[in-house]
């Protein structure tokens, strides 16, 4: 069977103490905060990053469940307003205080690889609106998407502490399959280039895809990273804004702080 390098391998990593979600989106360059306020980062409690996610509603952050399984909201913090990860002045570090978690979940190949973070207080960025069903021009082939992340600059390269963007097109759904027998059309698309050299990899699961101010995916699985043939697979949000909006709707509990 072929091996999968799924990118809920830097959660797991996270989980036992190794540090390797501390990486870059492969191939892409500087991104502002100031310009794409909702991306937001994951850290466990000892501060260490293993995801991203995207700021919905101004207490709720939407991520993949690969990075929010086996977690308790009393592991996760949530990370916004902070381009560079070593600008402790910048941003806000905040603190969760439910997880939802998709009642389909099993794996990131199989689909409904999302989840949602309620916040304990709310966030004061702009959330991005999530795609609806209607919007299914955007995820026509050769639509130019950006993909944003604090994941790996390479395939086990370098890491670096600064939010990064790369632009990828969507491809046919049947390269996708070609590339991935177990692609699931309805819930997934691919994006990327057939020769590989832009992707996103380890570390940036659970960070935003967007094109015409909307979330259209999350970073879910993938082969390697920026390798021939085998792009990055992500989550087609628009098949489930059905099941979000009554959880990113929801006005969150009132927690008061210990």
């Amino acid at each position: 069977m072929r091996r999968l390098l799924v990118l809920v391998l830097s959660a797991l990593l996270a989980s036992t103490g190794t540090a390797a979600a501390d990486e870059q989106v492969v191939g892409g360059e500087r991104a502002s905060i100031e310009v794409n306020p909702w991306a937001v980062y994951l850290t466990d409690d000892r501060g260490a990053l293993f995801c991203g996610g995207t700021i919905v509603a101004p207490a709720k952050v939407l991520t993949a469940a690969h990075c929010a399984l086996g977690r308790s909201p009393a592991d996760l913090r949530v990370v916004a307003g902070r381009e560079d990860r070593h600008d402790r002045e910048a941003g806000m570090s905040v603190t969760v205080s439910e997880i939802w978690i998709h009642k389909q979940y099993v794996s990131a190949d199989e689909g409904e690889d999302v989840a949602v973070l309620t916040l304990k207080k709310a966030l004061p960025y702009t959330p991005l609106p999530i795609a609806e069903l209607s919007d299914r021009e955007l995820y026509q082939p050769g639509t130019q998407l950006r993909a944003l992340g604090w994941g790996r600059t390479s395939e086990n390269g370098k890491t670096s502490r600064y939010l990064m963007q790369a632009t990828v097109p969507v491809l046919p759904d049947d390269f996708c399959v070609d590339a991935y027998p177990q692609f699931v059309k309805t819930d997934m698309f691919c994006a990327g280039y057939e020769g590989g050299r832009i992707d996103t990899c380890q570390g940036d699961s659970g960070g935003p895809i967007v094109v015409a101010g909307k979330l259209v995916g999350v970073t879910s699985w993938g082969e390697g990273c920026a390798r021939r043939g085998k792009p990055g697979v992500y989550v087609r949000l628009s098949r489930y804004a059905k099941d979000l909006h009554p959880i990113v709707d929801a006005l969150p509990p009132v927690v008061t702080d210990p």
